[in-house]
C-alpha cells in the first residue's frame, strides 16, 4: 500500500487553475471554518440527518481542495451515518486524518502563498 496522501497540492491547484495564491487562501479559509466537531455532536444527539448533512459539506469542500485522506475517511463516515451504523473506528479515522490534516495544511499554505 502506497504512502497516505493528505493533500495533493498539485491537484488543488489544478482545479483553480495552478492559482497558488488562491490554493493557498481556500486552504485557509478551510482551516479556519472548516470543523469536523459539529458532526460529532449531531450524532451524540442522535441527530442522522444533520450529522449526514454536515459530513457531506466537508465532504465536498475537502474533494474540492484535493484533501484526499481526510475526504477518503468522510466518505466512509457519511455511508455510516446513512446507515445509521456509526462504530468507534469510523469516527477515530476521520478524527486522526483530520488532525494530520491541520498539522500540513500550515505547510501547504506557505509552499502556496
Amino acid at each position: 500500500m502506497g504512502d497516505i496522501v493528505y493533500i495533493d497540492q498539485e491537484d488543488g491547484k489544478k482545479r483553480v487553475m495552478n492559482n497558488a495564491k488562491l490554493y493557498a487562501r481556500l486552504l485557509t479559509k478551510f482551516r479556519d471554518e472548516t470543523g469536523i466537531d459539529p458532526i460529532f455532536a449531531a450524532l451524540d444527539a442522535g441527530n442522522y440527518e444533520e450529522a449526514q448533512g454536515l459530513a457531506h459539506t466537508v465532504k465536498g469542500i475537502t474533494a474540492n481542495l484535493s484533501i484526499k485522506e481526510l475526504n477518503l475517511r468522510i466518505q466512509e463516515l457519511e455511508a455510516r451515518i446513512k446507515a445509521k451504523d456509526v462504530g468507534n473506528e469510523a469516527i477515530e479515522a476521520v478524527k486522526t486524518a483530520f488532525a494530520e490534516t491541520m498539522k500540513r495544511i500550515d505547510k501547504v499554505i506557505e509552499e502556496n502563498a
